[in-house]
């Protein structure tokens, strides 16, 4: 537990601290931001700051933070290093800019900003890559919180179907209505709820202060099979860094009234995500390690949805293990919703298609969420759907996150300012990927010396084609001075 309570402590200094030092570099100030100079009534309104800051943490959480750091934790005392050094470093500073660089185009989506700074033929590439992943989320996000609801109808499958169909119906007229509809008005009481959870759990660990591994005794952990580099910082992506959150920050982007508060919210949300997985992977460790599964009467084996439920359920009692489950359930439903919406309007920006018009909106929707039931079909009939999607939407989001990292450098480059804060993160996620993508069971398979080996020369290839661009870029800059 005092691993645990120095990582909570490092956070909360990491925004203070380091947040405040890459907001300096950025410099917001006081222009017209997007949500005022192209208010739609539809996707770009001014919403007030304490909702755009709920909303954003609902968004980009899910249940990242929460599945994942479940997973992660059987890696041992590992998980807390990568969330705390991730959010801090990485996650919260590729949320940031991100939010702030859309803000100052217009609000431009994921795939325009990688245009912008990496070249058309790369928006192409994310354009494609990052609808499917977001397709990805809505069906991993609809299959949790149906599993989680379906067992608390029935043992079967039946109600696993009909709550697919319930979400499904809402992720419907969710994506179509205007922003400030549904997802203004009930988001942040989602959000609440998630925190609530949260900060129950939290006690909890505190009144029963189990024996858990901490960092003095190793990072390593008792459960896992996999080698820690790459699979940890695949695993537990929402929570240290995601590239899912640059096809969320952009909805909010289009809603903020000041360039200023891009700090609490941006950069903020991600560090609360932070401590939401801290929390569980704390948990999780008693859960596996401390004999927390035996005291609950449950295997040590369950899945991430089913320790969800056990955990809250049996430690929250009654009251609290429903408002907690409703975080859990709400977080990812909330979360499919605006990757779907997201979707919409990357597709509609990247075919010049307006989206003021209903009609416009649902031709966009219907293949879409066809290709998604089809995507969450194999999630439930597969017995280890679930795994292998997560595996494949653990690799597309940190590669996304890789893309963006290497987009913000190239604008930090070029507007002279310190690229070192995106710069190093991008090269160590592109090493953890290309590693990934070569050992992984569910990509080519090869052996840890290959995936190393790759990982390697992924290293070199990426510092040499920067500083060749580096060096062509400062010889552009002085012929035109």
């Amino acid at each position: 537990m005092i691993t645990f309570l120095i990582s909570l402590v490092a956070l909360v200094v990491g925004y203070m601290v380091y947040g405040k030092f890459v907001e300096r570099v950025f410099g917001p100030d006081d222009r017209l931001t997007p949500a005022v100079a192209k208010a739609d009534g539809i996707d770009f309104v001014v919403l007030p700051n304490w909702k755009v800051f709920m909303i954003q943490f609902l968004n980009i959480a899910g249940t990242g933070p929460i599945f994942g750091a479940i997973m992660g934790a059987k890696f041992g005392p590992a998980a807390y290093l990568w969330i705390v050094l991730g959010c801090i470093f990485a996650g919260a500073v590729h949320d940031y800019l991100c939010g702030m660089l859309s803000m100052r185009n217009d609000g431009a989506g994921q795939p325009e900003l990688i245009g912008l700074y990496l070249g058309h033929t790369t928006k192409r590439v994310m354009l494609v890559f990052s609808v499917f992943l977001l397709m990805m989320v809505g069906a991993v996000f609809v299959y949790s919180p149906a599993l989680i609801l379906g067992k608390m109808c029935s043992d079967g499958l039946t109600w696993v179907y009909i709550w697919c169909g319930i979400i499904f119906a809402y992720y419907l007229i969710a994506t179509m209505l205007p922003i400030d509809k549904i997802i203004g008005k009930i988001y942040p009481l989602f959000a609440v709820s998630m925190l609530f959870m949260a900060v129950a759990l939290m006690v909890v660990l505190f009144v029963k202060w189990p024996s858990l591994p901490e960092l003095t005794d190793g990072i390593y952990g008792e459960g896992y099979s996999s080698p820690i580099f790459p699979a940890l910082f695949i695993t537990i992506a929402c929570g240290a860094i995601s590239g899912f959150h640059a096809t969320q920050t952009p909805l909010m982007a289009r809603c903020l009234k000041n360039e200023k508060m891009g700090r609490p919210i941006f950069y903020g949300s991600m560090i609360t995500e932070g401590l939401v997985a801290l929390i569980w992977a704390t948990v999780s460790m008693y859960f596996f390690y401390g004999g927390a599964a035996e005291e609950l009467g449950v295997p040590a084996t369950l899945q991430a949805p089913e320790v969800v439920t056990a955990v809250s359920q049996g430690w929250l009692g009654t009251f609290g293990g429903i408002l907690a489950l409703l975080g859990v359930v709400a977080a990812p439903i909330t979360s499919g919703d605006t990757a779907l919406r997201s979707a919409r309007l990357i597709i509609a920006e990247f075919i010049h298609l307006d989206q003021r018009s209903v009609a416009k909106r649902f031709w966009i929707c219907i293949p879409l969420f066809g290709a998604t039931m089809l995507l969450l079909f194999f999630n439930i009939e597969n017995p280890d759907g679930f795994n292998v999607i997560w595996s494949y939407f653990g690799w597309a989001n940190q590669t996304l996150a890789v893309f963006t990292l290497w987009a913000i450098t190239v604008y930090l480059v070029r507007a002279k300012k310190p690229y070192w804060i995106t710069f190093l993160p991008a090269v160590f996620m592109t090493v953890v990927c290309s590693s990934f993508l070569m050992i992984s069971k569910n990509a080519f398979g090869f052996d840890m010396m290959v995936g190393y080996g790759v990982g390697g020369a992924a290293l070199i290839i990426s510092l040499a084609w920067f500083f060749r661009w580096y060096q062509q870029e400062k010889s552009r800059s002085s012929v035109q001075k």
